[in-house]
């Protein structure tokens, strides 16, 4: 799930499951499994997200589940060690709402806020709304004055993956559940996918699927690994003349030395071409596909990493 109240995930639950209890971690004092924000929705029959397992987890899923048939909402403040017997030794204010449509038909703005105990929106609250609306700020999940207020969830990052064989299935696997990020996954027919398409990443085929480069937007981070040497080649070519924030290609050392030899007889400088990724993920964790996707996922997470250290230096 995507950290902040994820609105169109929690929709897409309440259409499959009708009311829905979604429990977030709304503040954190010491040591704690997840950071403010991280939430889990809960029904009759199953959970999505995380806010850290063990007993915490247990119990909220308890809890959320009892809150099911009557609504509304409860607020409890959870210390780790004396209450659930966690090494943590911090403490968790957890909120736990039901939702249903009817709840969700005025959402949109850019920030979540509700009275937790029913006292009127604080001055605090209001300049918040006010800076998001006027600035497009995006304060952290927190409570103030007696309200809960969350950022709505907006990915990130655009990653673009191309290719639905055992590596794109692995990635889509290990990818999907990653917070902030909105993957598009293309090939060249429905039946190169699973019979059940996952639910998160949005899948496309057609039989030109480098056509659909001139769609993606220029910020994406595209992962290229179809079944053809060429379709690869076709696709970097394409990326590498529209422009992209990332471009990573499946293969060998062989493979990237003959890629580069081709893109620069099609007119791609060696700077263009430097840009370019291959191979992709970790040799020292073995060629597995599964192996092959954690590679390139801790690849992705270290460039945020990096991203967010040059910012803030």
């Amino acid at each position: 799930m995507a950290e902040g109240f994820d609105l169109a995930g929690l929709r897409a639950a309440v259409a499959c499951h009708g009311p829905v209890a979604r429990a977030v971690v709304a503040a954190v004092e010491g040591s704690a499994p997840r950071e403010a924000g991280a939430a889990m929705l809960v029904w009759a029959t199953g959970t999505e997200g995380t806010i850290g397992g063990g007993a915490l987890e247990w119990e909220a899923i308890a809890r959320a589940r009892a809150l099911l048939p009557a609504g509304g909402r409860r607020v409890d403040r959870m210390p780790l060690g004396p209450a659930l017997g966690q090494c943590c030794g911090g403490s968790v204010t957890l909120v736990t709402e039901v939702w249903d449509a009817a709840a969700l038909e005025g959402l949109g703005e850019a920030l979540v806020a509700r009275s937790l105990d029913g006292r009127p929106m604080g001055l605090e609250v209001r300049r918040l709304l006010d800076r998001a609306r006027r600035e497009g700020a995006r304060p952290p999940t927190q409570i103030r004055q007696g309200w809960l207020v969350e950022p709505l969830a907006l990915p990130e990052r655009a990653i673009w993956i191309w290719g639905a064989g055992h590596v794109g299935r692995a990635l889509v696997g290990v990818l999907s559940p990653l917070p902030d990020l909105a993957l598009t996954w293309i090939d060249v027919a429905r039946d190169r996918f699973p019979e059940v398409l996952p639910g998160g990443p949005r899948a496309l085929w057609t039989p030109r699927p480098e056509e659909l480069v001139a769609h993606a937007p220029p910020h994406a981070e595209h992962l290229v690994l179809t079944f053809s040497h060429a379709l690869d080649l076709e696709l970097c070519h394409r990326i590498l003349s529209r422009g992209s924030a990332r471009l990573g290609v499946i293969g060998s050392g062989t493979k990237a030395a003959r890629f580069r030899g081709r893109l620069r007889a099609l007119g791609h400088s060696d700077g263009q071409i430097a840009r370019m990724v291959c191979p992709i993920g970790d040799k020292s964790l073995g060629k597995h596909p599964q192996a092959i996707a954690l590679g390139v996922a801790v690849g992705l997470l270290g460039e945020k990493r990096r991203a967010g250290a040059e910012i803030a230096s």
